[in-house]
């Protein structure tokens, strides 16, 4: 992962959302701590897979932040709940792919990369798809 983050509390959560700022087809390291009664709240809530988690401090789960909606639920009054998160900004890739500049740099230092770029931009999501496992091929690996 480029970034990390820490939510210091004491009662870190938050609404629903997707982190559309991170790679698409990235992964995203959650992970809570503190000291709370994970039956009763600091729910990990996955929208797009109609899950709730109990999600105890210590706990650590990989998401696609960035393409599923997610929250957590707070915990209650007097306990303490903290997050550590792990990610790759998207932007950090496209600085990459540009060549080590901006997409406006790019757009004035070499006009042709630019609309090559850009139009490649269409099938991008494609591209992170591929790079996913199958269940097929999980189960070959066996």
């Amino acid at each position: 992962f480029f970034c990390a983050a820490f939510n210091f509390g004491p009662n870190v959560w938050t609404f629903r959302h997707r982190d559309v700022l991170n790679l698409a087809f990235g992964w995203c390291a959650v992970q809570a701590l503190g000291n709370f009664d994970p039956t009763k709240g600091g729910h990990l809530v996955l929208w797009d897979l109609k899950l709730v988690i109990e999600f105890p401090p210590g706990a650590l789960i990989l998401i696609p932040s960035a393409t599923i909606a997610h929250s957590n639920v707070p915990v209650a009054a007097g306990e303490e709940r903290v997050s550590f998160t792990q990610f790759s900004a998207g932007g950090i890739f496209r600085y990459i792919d540009n060549g080590l500049q901006t997409v406006e740099e790019l757009e004035q230092r070499d006009p042709e990369k630019y609309e090559r770029l850009s139009a490649r931009m269409v099938s991008r999501w494609e591209e992170g798809l591929n790079l996913l496992s199958t269940i097929d091929e999980l189960l070959e690996a066996e």
